[in-house]
C-alpha cells in the first residue's frame, strides 16, 4: 500500500480523530491490512485564527511547508491535512513537495454537488476565517453552488476555542445546532461540517439538515490513494471509498 503523510496538530484531537476514522474505514483482518501513515503532530503550527482573523499571528505557511518536506523525506507518497482553515495554505504545501496533496476542500465541494439535488446553497459550519478567505467559494462555484455562512460568527469562534481548551461541551453543541438552524433558514439544507473541532460534535447539527463532515471526505481520499495499485493513475479528485460510521 502507498504511505500517506498527515500534517497534524491543528488541533491535536482532530488528528487523533482522523486516525480513528481511517482505522474504522479499513475492513482489516490483521495489522498489515491497515493503511501506512506518517504523522507530524505539530501543535506549534502558528494559529490560523490569529493570522487570518486577528491579523497578529505568525505565518503558518513556512511551518506547513517544512512539515510537508519532512513527511516526504520520511517516505510519504501523498499528503493530507485534517484542518480545513489550514487549506488556505495548500498552495505553499504543494509548492514545497512533488507528491500529491489530497485536497479536502475540492473533495468536499464535489461531494456537496453530488447530494445537492438541485439546491444551490451549501452551508459552511466553520471558523470565521474560512469565510474571510473564501476557502470553499471557488471550489463550490466550479460545481455550480454557492456558500452560505452562519451569521453569528462570534459564537462559532467561541465554540471552537472552547473545544480546543476543554473538549466538546454542551454549550459548544448548542452553538453548532443554532448555527445549523440559521443555515436552514437561509435555504442551505446541505451543510458541511468544515472545522475539525466541530467534527467532534458533528451530531449536534439541526435535524432537518443534510450534513456531511469534510473530514470523512479526506478519509475516503486517503483510503482510495493508499489502496490504489501502482498501475492505476491517481485521479484529480480521488473518488470516495466507503467509510464506516458509528
Amino acid at each position: 500500500m502507498r504511505r500517506v503523510g498527515i500534517l497534524g496538530g491543528m488541533g491535536p484531537e482532530a488528528t487523533v480523530l482522523i486516525l480513528q476514522r481511517l482505522i474504522a474505514a479499513v475492513p482489516a483482518r490483521d495489522d498489515a491490512d491497515h493503511i501506512p501513515l506518517i504523522v507530524d503532530q505539530n501543535p506549534q503550527v502558528p494559529s490560523r485564527i490569529k493570522r487570518l482573523i486577528e491579523g497578529t499571528g505568525d505565518d503558518p505557511a513556512p511551518v506547513l511547508a517544512a512539515m510537508a518536506r519532512r513527511l516526504v523525506a520520511a517516505g510519504a507518497e501523498a499528503l493530507a491535512m485534517p484542518c480545513n482553515t489550514a487549506h488556505h495554505y495548500a498552495p505553499d504545501i504543494r509548492a514545497a513537495v512533488g507528491v500529491p496533496f489530497l485536497d479536502m476542500v475540492a473533495l468536499s465541494a464535489a461531494h456537496a454537488a453530488r447530494i445537492a439535488k438541485g439546491a444551490r446553497r451549501v452551508g459552511i459550519l466553520a471558523s470565521p476565517a474560512v469565510r474571510k478567505v473564501k476557502l470553499f467559494d471557488a471550489a463550490l462555484a466550479a460545481q455550480g453552488l454557492e456558500a452560505a455562512y452562519p451569521r453569528d460568527e462570534a459564537a462559532l469562534l467561541s465554540a471552537i476555542r472552547t473545544i480546543k481548551a476543554a473538549g466538546p461541551t454542551d454549550a459548544a453543541r448548542a452553538t453548532l445546532r443554532a448555527a445549523s438552524e440559521d443555515l436552514l433558514a437561509q435555504g442551505a439544507r446541505v451543510q458541511m461540517i468544515a472545522c475539525t473541532e466541530f467534527s467532534l460534535i458533528a451530531g449536534s447539527v439541526a435535524t432537518d439538515a443534510e450534513s456531511f463532515d469534510t473530514l470523512d471526505r479526506l478519509v475516503s481520499a486517503i483510503v482510495e490513494f493508499a489502496t490504489m495499485t501502482d498501475a492505476a493513475p491517481a485521479p484529480a479528485i480521488v473518488k470516495e471509498a466507503r467509510v464506516r460510521q458509528d
